[in-house]
């Protein structure tokens, strides 16, 4: 039976689409909390007023920070998943690509052989596709915790905020 291998770099190039999505989902995550501590760091001499007086804001300081920086640690995580490396050398996995074949001869020839060979080329596609699914599996997972807990995060602020002007 015949493979087209076109479907396969299609798919291969969707899930780098994705992967580019989920990275920017975390980026922009990381800048708006990045942009709130820098508010309120900027402005921390005006709260610390509010601070000495209501003691309950610094717990919910303290609450907002953490969940704050829960949120920015899956930013991390998508940027750097966690790679699972038992998989059968593959060459168009980018790793097994510069150190799995030896030097750059040895690469080309193995490259243009597994071209050559209809059957070698769609296994070694399907696993690339597998594995770059797993890193788009664990990138979307770490974006979803990540919002979560911003979500957390400006849920405090949000009841720091009324408490604040309640106390006002």
């Amino acid at each position: 039976m015949s493979h087209d291998p076109n479907n396969y770099w299609e798919q291969l190039e969707r899930l780098e689409k994705l992967i580019r999505a989920s990275e920017l989902k975390a980026g922009v995550i990381f800048s708006f909390h990045s942009l709130i501590l820098g508010l309120f760091v900027d402005r921390l001499d005006y709260f610390q007023q509010v601070f000495q007086k209501h003691p309950v804001f610094i717990v919910l300081l303290l609450l907002w920070l953490l969940f704050v920086l829960i949120s920015i640690y899956y930013c991390f995580r998508c940027f750097m998943p966690r790679l699972e490396l038992k998989y059968p050398k593959n060459v168009f996995f980018f790793m097994d690509a510069v150190r799995a074949f030896g030097g750059i001869e040895e690469y080309t020839k193995k490259l243009m052989e597994i071209c050559q060979d209809e059957e070698a080329l769609s296994a070694q596609l399907s696993q690339q596709i597998h594995v770059e699914s797993k890193i788009i599996d664990q990138k979307f997972a770490s974006v979803q915790m990540s919002i979560k807990f911003f979500g957390l995060s400006f849920a405090f602020v949000i009841v720091t905020l009324l408490l604040w002007l309640i106390f006002a």
